[in-house]
């Protein structure tokens, strides 16, 4: 599953110029914990409620000796943002992003190794969607005929030029069952790793085996 088919489309955005009040505003009332920062239809950066934390909390004990400048380099952004009255000086840039194009999976691994709850999706630079962490979870909820289809589609079919009816596919609760015969050893233990990867995926149970095995 794609970035672009599980992505909000309509996105709330501000300019570098809109006032951080009317941002708090917003994400107050949208009930969002970030809004992306839009100029000349270009996606500039991101104002998230750890912005504005930073706001309310102040800049923080200002260093006094070189060696407390070192220990604490992010003292002058923090200051920034402090100080701060619109969207572009509390923004965080550049924007951590995804492309529309990539997987869900993905999405997941870089939010979780980042620490970011959402991630604004991106087309030739070009904002076109935005991805949470809650749509991530929602694409754990589907029905078994949906990752049924998708693995035989996406990952056996597009992901490693097998025959549609080369690989019996069984899914109950998201626990998938692979069986029959693939072309190499190769494939055979590759699939399996690629199914783990499909959202809504619990568990892969592989019964596969390879085309110069069924000769011996």
């Amino acid at each position: 599953m794609r970035v672009d088919q599980l992505m909000t489309k309509d996105v709330i955005t501000v300019t570098p110029e809109t006032p951080l009040r009317d941002v708090a505003v917003l994400l107050v009332e949208k009930g969002i914990s970030g809004i992306p920062v839009v100029e000349n239809d270009q996606l500039v950066g991101v104002v998230s409620e750890a912005d504005l934390l930073v706001k309310e909390a102040g800049p923080g004990v200002r260093p006094t000796r070189v060696l407390d400048w070192l220990l604490l380099p992010d003292y002058t952004e923090r200051e920034a943002k402090f100080a701060a009255r619109t969207a572009g000086e509390a923004m965080t840039s550049p924007a951590r992003t995804i492309p529309n194009y990539a997987s869900v999976a993905t999405a997941a691994a870089r939010m979780s190794e980042e620490r970011v709850n959402r991630l604004p999706v991106v087309k030739d630079g070009k904002l076109v969607g935005i991805i949470t962490r809650a749509d991530v979870v929602r694409a754990f909820t589907r029905r078994d005929d949906e990752i049924a289809e998708e693995i035989r589609e996406d990952v056996i079919g597009r992901g490693f030029w097998e025959p549609p009816d080369a690989v019996t596919v069984k899914v109950d609760h998201g626990e998938v069952v692979l069986s029959g015969v693939v072309q190499s050893h190769a494939v055979a233990s590759g699939i399996p790793r690629a199914v783990l990867r499909v959202p809504g995926v619990v568990s892969v149970e592989s019964q596969l085996t390879a085309v110069q095995d069924e000769g011996k």
